[in-house]
C-alpha cells in the first residue's frame, strides 16, 4: 500500500479488558429527571451543565482525580446521530467506555472511530488521542472494518495530486489486491487504443503519467457478481476548456469515485462476502499539452457510440463510459459506479446528500432503507426519459456536455446509461467525496459517501 493510503493505521479502540473511564451521554431530560450517576449529577448541577449538544464536562472524584465525563446530546431525539464522533476530539487521552447513552452503543462506537480520523501525512502527528472500548454486544469486527474503509477513502482523496497520480493510484490498487489475494490486470498508455478503450486514452493522453484501466477480481467464479466502477481522474484541469483557479483548487478529489469503490471493495473482501467481485478504475489526469483532446473532437467509444466533445471538462463520463461498456461485456451482476461527476448534483442536493440513479426499483428501495439505517445519506434521482434528447449531438450519437445547463446531473446519468447493457441492475452515484465543513464524525476534507449503505445492501443480500 502507498504510505499515503493505509489500512493498518492505529486503532482508535481500546481492548475490552481496558480499565476505562465512563462517559455518560445524556439529554436535557436525563439531567432534569436525575437519570444519571448521583455524583456526576451533582457535579453537573454545580458546573451548570445543561447537556447542550456536543458539550463535554469532565467529572472529578472526591480526590480531584478524573473519574468520568458527561457528554451532552441536547434535546431528546434531536441530536446528530453520529454526534459521538466529537468525543474522539474532545475527550482527554486514555481509555473510555460508554456508560449511558440513548444513541445505540454500536453507533456511538462507529461515530467515535470515524471522528478519530486525522490526515497528517504532511505535518507533525497530533499527540495520542483517547480510545474507546467497543460496547459489549456490538460487532467489533464490522465497526473496525468500516472505520478502516472510511479512513482509506479519506486518505486517497486528501492526498494531493503530486503524490496521488495514476502511478500511485495503481500502487494502492495493487497493494489492496495483494492484501486480499485478489488478481489485477492493467491496460495502460497506447495499449488502451489497441485494446479498445479510446475515450480513457483520449482523456489521459496529455498527462505525464500514462492513462490506464485498473481491473481487480476477487472471490469465486459462480458466486453472485458485484462489479464496481470508480472514476479515477487524479487531477482535473478541465483540459483545454480550462477551469478557473478557484474551481481547480480542489481537483485532487476528482478521483473520489475510485477512492470510494476501493474502500467498498475493501469492506467486501475483508468481510469475506460470498461474491464474485470485480473493480474497474480508469485512472487518468485531465491535463493540457499539445496532445490534449479538443472541444469539437468526436471520439468513438468502446461500445461504438460516437461522442462529440462539447466541453473537455466533462471528461469523467467519458472514462466511465468505456469502463461501463467493458464491465457489461461480461455479466456484471450488480453494477455500481461512483464518480465526482457534476457540480449540478451539489446545486440540487448540497455536498452531504449524494444522488443516485437506477431503474431497479428493488435496489433503490434497499438503498433508501440502508441509507437511513446506517446514517449514510443518499437520495434517489430520476432517469427522466424526456431529457435523453438533450444528450444527442449534432454530428455524433451523443454529446458529453448538453447545452443549456439544466438538469446536469440527470443528463450525465442518462449519458452513462447509454453504455450500460439493457436489463443490467445498475446504479450511478454522483458523489462529492468531500466534507466542506467540520461535522461531529468528519473533519473538513475527503469523505466516504454511500459506501456504508452499499455495503449494508450487499452484505444483507449475500451474508458471509
Amino acid at each position: 500500500m502507498s504510505p499515503y493510503a493505509r489500512i493498518d493505521r492505529p486503532s482508535p479502540f481500546a481492548p475490552s479488558s481496558a480499565q476505562a473511564l465512563p462517559v455518560w451521554a445524556v439529554t436535557r431530560t436525563d439531567i432534569e429527571n436525575g437519570h444519571l450517576d448521583e455524583a456526576a449529577l451533582a457535579w453537573a448541577a454545580a458546573a451548570g451543565f445543561q447537556a447542550a449538544e456536543g458539550v463535554l464536562l469532565l467529572v472529578p472524584d472526591r480526590q480531584g482525580k478524573l473519574s468520568g465525563a458527561l457528554f451532552g446530546l441536547g434535546e431528546e431525539g434531536e441530536c446528530h446521530p453520529l454526534l459521538g464522533g466529537k468525543l474522539a476530539r474532545t475527550l482527554p487521552e486514555g481509555d473510555w467506555r460508554i456508560a449511558a447513552s440513548s444513541i445505540p452503543g454500536d453507533v456511538m462506537a462507529l461515530a467515535f472511530g470515524m471522528g478519530a480520523y486525522r490526515f497528517e501525512s504532511y505535518r507533525k502527528p497530533s499527540p495520542d488521542g483517547p480510545r474507546l472500548v467497543i460496547p459489549e454486544g456490538a460487532d467489533a469486527a464490522a465497526i473496525e472494518r468500516t472505520v478502516t474503509a472510511v479512513g482509506l477513502a479519506r486518505d486517497l482523496v486528501n492526498t494531493p495530486a503530486n503524490d496521488m497520480g495514476p502511478d500511485t493510484l495503481e500502487a494502492v490498487f495493487r497493494g489492496l489486491a495483494d492484501h486480499y489475494q485478489a488478481r489485477v490486470t492493467v491496460i495502460a498508455g497506447d495499449d488502451l487504443v489497441s485494446q479498445g478503450f479510446p475515450m480513457i486514452h483520449a482523456v489521459g493522453r496529455a498527462a505525464q503519467e500514462a492513462p490506464r484501466l485498473l481491473d481487480m477480481r476477487w472471490g469465486k467464479e459462480g458466486a453472485p457478481r458485484i462489479t464496481l466502477v470508480g472514476k479515477g481522474v487524479c487531477f482535473d484541469t478541465g483540459g483545454l476548456d480550462i477551469k478557473p483557479a478557484s474551481s481547480m483548487l480542489n481537483m485532487k478529489k476528482d478521483m473520489g469515485g475510485a477512492a470510494n469503490v476501493l474502500a467498498l471493495a475493501m469492506m467486501i473482501m475483508d468481510a469475506g462476502l460470498p461474491v464474485d467481485l470485480r473493480v474497474l478504475v480508469p485512472a487518468v489526469e485531465n491535463s493540457i499539452s499539445a496532445s490534449a483532446f479538443r472541444p469539437g473532437d468526436v471520439l468513438v467509444s468502446r461500445k461504438g457510440l460516437s461522442v462529440q466533445i462539447d466541453n473537455t471538462d466533462a471528461e469523467g463520463r467519458l472514462v466511465l463510459a468505456d469502463a461501463l461498456a467493458f464491465a457489461c461485456e461480461q455479466d456484471p451482476g450488480l453494477l455500481i459506479d461512483m464518480a465526482t461527476l457534476t457540480g449540478a448534483a451539489r446545486v440540487a442536493l448540497g455536498p452531504d446528500l449524494p444522488p443516485f440513479y437506477t431503474d431497479d426499483d428493488q435496489l433503490a428501495g434497499e438503498l433508501t432503507t440502508a441509507s437511513a439505517q446506517v446514517v449514510d445519506p443518499l437520495w434517489r434521482m430520476p432517469l427522466f426519459k424526456p431529457y435523453e434528447a438533450d444528450v444527442k449531438a449534432r454530428i455524433a450519437d451523443l454529446t458529453n456536455a448538453p447545452a443549456g445547463g439544466f438538469a446536469g446531473s440527470i443528463t450525465a446519468a442518462l449519458f452513462l446509461k447509454r453504455f450500460v447493457a439493457p436489463g443490467t441492475s445498475w446504479a450511478h452515484f454522483d458523489i462529492f467525496a468531500w466534507t466542506p465543513k467540520d461535522k461531529p464524525h468528519a473533519l473538513t476534507g475527503g469523505e466516504a459517501q454511500g459506501i456504508r449503505a452499499l455495503f449494508d445492501v450487499i452484505s444483507t443480500r449475500h451474508p458471509a
